[in-house]
């Protein structure tokens, strides 16, 4: 490692929308650079797990270090593969701060889109070299001059010489690296200096514990140094230090400049902070600025689908986040579910990978409630409190305490052909949004900026703005904090009682139509029992409508034949009194995972 001083190593990423070809254009460069084979095995190579292959998405960030000869002199490159999707925003944010430059890629048939622009202005704000790169040129809708120009025009960046490939066929693809080595800075950093290692990722290994991946800025590191976090002042041993190649390969030392991965012999991620600084024992530096911590923003239940099951679900989830410490996670119990968990999330994508991670590597099945955005609630005395779940909605005979409910709000960046114009204006319109800004990027493609309460864009918001838009839109997506907004709770009661896995808040003006929606929709979903099943929706203890569902009769007298009527009576009598017994016994009503599942895709409008 000695051998690639810090002019000779260049940091980079590729950053792009999904399916613009990130993960392919890293395995054409690894194969390009010999790191691996050209074999057919190595298809998405950085994207290592199962739902990452399945759903054609990259969720975690991985990196790769490859050795390439430009003009008679070997580089180390270090490629920092990111996530595109918005919910993973953290990871892109996070991989950017290693870097000194990055691929901006651009599909050629579909042109910029909402996650390029949010993707640029991240590594704007980090001061990276951007190299714009056309990918799909091979496809035949594709037109090259049209999408240099909205580059041009949206970001302002010199396309005269833009690179044009098709990471899929290779081609062009060998003018990328010697691109990189060129226009990309080498790292800042002072090799005479003490060390100085940025954490800017880990995952757990269960053989070693954690696994660390450090940027090192300044000095260098060896096996068998004792180095100390400076955010929590603990003191860990080297036992083990190397590059991604594109596994784990041990080498004698990390260099200044360098970016590798690092086992101290921590038993969670949670001693692993994020954007932590790491300095030699005996030897202080200057801490890094950090990054903001990951803050989860959608909130759901999770709970065993039988309660035995629990432990079990239990154990999966300390073993899941160990690998995603921006999951919160906290005991919960439900009147309606028994023990489960709050979990939060960044996103409803975040949600439904993590759930799906769970079904297929812990084989635990979970009935997940609605989820909810995190609001805050000002009390007349000067206090606040954060609202997570449903259940912690202040009841009526707290209403009067109650100065204002807050609500989390975003700026939505939505880039779509301009004959749907109207169409996703309306679409913004019901869902409480307000027009900031909108520009036309080339001759018939609109980017507009809309400000949007985060708990609309929960459930349907992206199914209505594919619909709406033959799948032609995109859409992007950043907190810009909270604003005053008049909410209430939303009850759904099933014969008199209140089912607490199934309330939600709402802003008054839909509150009766989500409550008369939602009894609709448990009605479709809900099976008929023994006795009679009566669905109410109530905002703040008002009942809205009601639903019910007949009961199962079993003809109890069809082996009468003739006789008194008393004894007919008789036995209809005795089914009512089982009946009865039954509905008390019983504790009520049971319900289908449907009924959550349901919900969870959010209203019509």
């Amino acid at each position: 490692m000695r051998d690639f001083p810090p002019e000779r190593v260049r940091n980079f990423s590729i950053i792009a929308h999904i399916d613009h070809g990130k993960s392919t254009l890293a395995d054409r460069l690894l194969e390009l650079t010999g790191t691996i084979s050209k074999d057919s095995v190595n298809k998405q190579v950085l994207d290592k797990l199962k739902v990452e292959r399945e759903r054609g998405i990259t969720v975690k960030a991985q990196t790769a270090s490859m050795i390439y000869n430009h003009k008679g002199e070997d580089y180390l490159l270090n490629l920092i593969d990111t996530p595109g999707h918005v919910d993973f925003s953290y990871e892109v944010s996070r991989s950017l701060a290693a870097c000194q430059g990055t691929v901006l890629l651009v599909d050629s048939c579909q042109g910029i889109q909402a996650q390029t622009v949010a993707n640029f202005f991240l590594a704007f704000g980090e001061d990276l070299n951007i190299i714009p790169v056309l990918n799909k040129i091979d496809l035949p809708g594709a037109d090259p001059e049209k999408v240099s120009r909205q580059i041009e025009t949206t970001f302002e960046l010199d396309v005269s010489n833009v690179l044009a490939i098709s990471a899929k066929t290779g081609l062009g693809v060998k003018d990328v690296l010697p691109r990189i080595i060129e226009q990309v800075d080498a790292p800042n950093a002072d090799a005479s200096a003490p060390f100085r290692g940025l954490l800017f990722d880990s995952w757990y290994d269960k053989f070693v514990g954690v696994v660390c991946l450090v940027a090192v800025r300044d000095g260098n590191l060896r096996k068998g140094d004792r180095i100390v976090s400076a955010h929590t002042r603990n003191s860990y041993e080297v036992t083990d230090l190397g590059i991604m190649f594109p596994n784990q390969v041990s080498t004698a030392s990390l260099e200044s400049g360098q970016v590798g991965y690092v086992v101290l012999g921590m038993k969670t991620t949670r001693d692993a902070h994020i954007g932590d600084t790491f300095y030699r024992e005996g030897s202080p530096v200057e801490a890094f600025p950090g990054f903001e911590p990951a803050k989860s923003m959608v909130f759901a239940g999770m709970y065993p689908i039988d309660s035995v099951d629990y432990t079990k679900l239990q154990e999966a989830l300390d073993r899941l986040t160990l690998n995603d410490a921006s999951v919160s996670v906290a005991k919960e119990s439900s009147v309606a579910l028994g023990q489960g968990f709050r979990l939060g999330f960044l996103g409803t994508l975040h949600m439904d990978v993590f759930r799906e991670r769970l079904e297929e590597e812990y084989d635990s099945t979970v009935i997940n409630t609605a989820p909810t955005v995190p609001y805050i609630v000002k009390y007349t005395n000067g206090t606040e409190k954060i609202i997570r779940n449903p259940a912690q909605f202040p009841d009526m005979e707290e209403h009067a305490k109650v100065a204002a409910f807050l609500e989390p709000m975003v700026s939505g960046t939505l880039v779509f052909p301009s004959e749907y114009l109207g169409p996703l204006m309306d679409l913004c319109g019901a869902h409480r949004g307000e027009q900031q800004d909108y520009t036309f990027i080339d001759d018939n493609r609109v980017m507009m900026k809309y400000a949007l309460p985060m708990s609309e864009i929960l459930t349907d918001f992206y199914d209505q703005l594919k619909s709406r838009t033959s799948g032609y839109a995109s859409f992007d997506y950043e907190e810009i904090g909270y604003e005053a907004a008049d909410l209430v709770k939303v009850n759904i009661l099933l014969n008199g009682k209140a089912v607490d896995a199934l309330a939600t808040i709402v802003h008054r003006s839909a509150a009766d139509r989500v409550a008369k929606d939602w009894a609709k929709r448990l009605k479709g979903v809900m099976s008929r029992q023994l006795f009679e099943i009566t669905i109410q929706a109530a905002v703040n203890n008002r009942v809205v409508c009601r639903e019910s569902i007949t009961a199962v009769r079993k003809d109890v007298t069809a082996k009468c034949y003739g006789g008194d009527i008393t004894r007919r009576m008789k036995l209809l009598d005795k089914q009512k009194a089982g009946k009865k017994r039954l509905k008390t016994m019983a504790g009520g009503v049971q319900l289908p995972q449907e009924a959550f599942l349901t919900l969870m895709r959010g209203s019509s409008r």
